[in-house]
């Protein structure tokens, strides 16, 4: 057995660690001059169309933008069951109601049907999770959200630089969608997310309650030529902004977000190829000429237990992880919304058999060889 091949590693280069060590040397560590500058290229990414925000993390993002669509206390926000905890838990922070529907097994993602049926008096918002960075069916949730007036904000934690219809994630009429710059995600800065959206008034609004609520940034007012001590607090805010040392890494990682892509692409590729044979079932591809990001690569198992089968590729020195726990089995989203296993049994079934393998940029194809035996090794006995 070799050394430990991890689920997931960020792969940071000379460019990231020099923006870095300059960023450092500046002096300017929190919001500044750096968060400024990925903020203008990541407009310039989507074609310069849009309004980009920085925030600490995606949950910041997500919150902040349904603060500023209005959602409030006893409206309905529907959204999947099978996502990570935070895409439902910032309606929650405002006082809503997540409504959960179920997926399509063949993607991961929210099914467009559900949607529908899950529309009350009370739904103002749905949002759609772009699951290991294949789009969902926008044109279909575009459609229900224009005939019921629902707003739309787009979870795309791991959705860059997906593509829906030849069109970039970001640039899909949507009010806001929100990406995720988490250790393990296509691009990385540790800690981070970002806000986009093509309409002024909401990107005014999470500027301001992304700190305190003040109504002039901090950036601003430290750097003017002149006495600019003068602010004002216009809302209860938050501390959801990014500081320069994340934004100096973002600033590299997303000049790369194409070459990230394009190896991840070949990895699930050869995954695909290698794996045909067994008793598997493997993720969907995207369209023709659309891009699907390959933050993961989840197999679900067609035979054998699912946790023997981690522990297995655990023994063997190989990390692997499940994506995701369902939020209906959690107990506080159980419990709160008196929800049973049994309620979304597509995302339930999926959840039994799913199994995240390693898929990262710094696998090389002796690692993936490893992967591949190894699961040879235990599905063929």
């Amino acid at each position: 057995m070799g050394s430990f091949l991890p689920f997931a590693l960020p792969d940071i280069g000379e460019e990231e660690i020099n923006e870095v060590l300059e960023t450092l040397k500046s002096g300017w560590l929190t919001t500044g001059p750096k968060t400024k500058q990925f903020e203008q290229d990541f407009v310039e990414f989507l074609g310069g169309q849009v309004k980009a925000i920085a925030v600490n993390s995606a949950t910041a993002g997500l919150h902040l933008a349904l603060e500023a669509l209005g959602i409030q206390p006893g409206d309905e926000v529907i959204t999947p069951t099978y996502t990570f905890t935070a895409t439902a838990e910032v309606v929650r922070y405002l006082g809503a109601d997540p409504i959960l529907v179920d997926i399509n097994p063949d993607t991961f993602n929210i099914d467009p049907n559900q949607i529908e049926k899950a529309i009350t008096p009370r739904t103002k918002a749905i949002i759609p999770v772009h699951f290991g960075g294949l789009a969902c069916e926008m044109a279909t949730i575009m459609e229900i959200a224009r005939h019921h007036g629902l707003k739309v904000v787009e979870d795309a934690a791991h959705a860059i630089p997906t593509t829906y219809q030849g069109r970039l994630v970001g640039n899909l009429d949507t009010d806001a969608t929100v990406y995720s710059f988490y250790a393990n995600k296509p691009i990385a800065t540790g800690e981070g997310g970002m806000i986009v959206t093509p309409h002024q008034e909401i990107a005014d609004r999470c500027r301001v309650m992304r700190l305190h609520g003040i109504n002039r940034d901090v950036f601003d007012r430290y750097t003017s030529s002149k006495p600019s001590w003068y602010y004002e607090v216009i809302a209860p805010g938050f501390k959801y902004n990014m500081g320069d040392i994340a934004a100096a890494l973002g600033i590299h990682q997303l000049k790369k977000a194409y070459m990230f892509q394009e190896k991840r692409r070949a990895i699930a590729e050869y995954y695909r190829e290698q794996l045909a044979d067994l008793p598997l079932l493997l993720p969907s591809f995207p369209p023709f000429g659309d891009l699907h990001a390959w933050h993961l690569y989840v197999i679900r198992l067609l035979k054998g237990d699912r946790a023997e089968f981690i522990a297995q590729m655990s023994a063997q020195g190989i990390g692997c992880s499940v994506h995701y726990i369902p939020l209906h089995i959690h107990p506080y989203w159980r419990d709160t919304y008196q929800l049973s296993p049994e309620d979304f049994p597509k995302a339930l079934a999926t959840y039994q058999q799913a199994v995240s393998l390693p898929i990262y940029t710094k696998m090389t194809r002796g690692d993936q060889d490893r992967v591949i035996n190894t699961i040879r090794e235990i599905l063929i006995k």
